[in-house]
């Protein structure tokens, strides 16, 4: 498999059988789609040295493969009889207006993390993330967009689900406002971090979240490859 340079992730869909997509792992990872059609991602080293994980940035991706997430992820909400959909900040807004425009809605609603002047502190919530985990955030939702959640199928959008904090921060948000999702969704779900987290926040989550694809967490060999874990 040839080496990518750090911009050509996430770049270009590949048929199915392309990459092996079993055996061990260098510097990227193949991920699979339902329908076999491949995704190459930069394997991230964790600060254990031993472990890593596949890595997708939405909002560098090819509109490509942005439009494939999206579709895809706007078929798997469709059962769900989605009404309105809200995206978390920051790369999950990219994903979340997409996946609105499959659907056919003609507006998204943004969650944010940055205060405007007329937001009110009684609907706001801590919100950290892996990716950035020593910045302090607090996650808002706009007053006049409550109107557009109010009594609504709501589907939560996130670009990848990993420890599930970010989500947890939403629908924390969401139940002060009196807003219960019916869906979570997302474009990776990244290991099996976030199962305990989500179950702990609620028995109903787990069964209303969706991904376009998984990857897991990976440990490295005796000869510095990645390879998953045995079941």
């Amino acid at each position: 498999m040839t080496e990518l340079a750090a911009h050509e992730f996430w770049q270009e869909v590949h048929n199915p059988g392309t990459f092996r997509s079993d055996g061990d792992f260098s510097s990227s990872y193949v991920a699979e789609l339902d329908d076999g059609r491949q995704l190459r991602l930069p394997v991230r080293v964790l600060a254990d040295g031993q472990h890593a994980l596949a890595s997708l940035i939405v909002n560098q991706a090819s509109f490509e493969v942005l439009d494939l997430l999206a579709q895809s992820l706007a078929e798997k909400l469709k059962s769900f009889e989605v009404e309105v959909v809200a995206g978390l900040p920051t790369l999950g807004l990219t994903l979340a207006a997409a996946v609105a425009q499959k659907l056919g809605h003609s507006r998204y609603v943004p969650l944010g993390t940055s205060r405007k002047f007329w937001y009110r502190d009684d609907l706001s919530m801590a919100l950290s993330s892996i990716t950035t985990p020593s910045q302090q955030k607090r996650l808002y939702i706009d007053p006049r967009m409550l109107p557009l959640l109010e009594g609504q199928r709501v589907a939560l959008i996130d670009d990848v689900i990993s420890s599930g904090t970010s989500i947890i921060s939403g629908l924390q948000l969401f139940a002060g406002c009196g807003i219960e999702p019916v869906a979570i969704g997302a474009a990776m779900l990244q290991s099996r971090r976030w199962c305990g987290a989500l179950d702990a926040a609620g028995s109903q989550w787990r069964e209303r979240i969706v991904g376009v694809f998984s990857t897991p967490m990976l440990e490295m060999t005796e000869t510095g490859t990645w390879r998953r874990p045995a079941d």
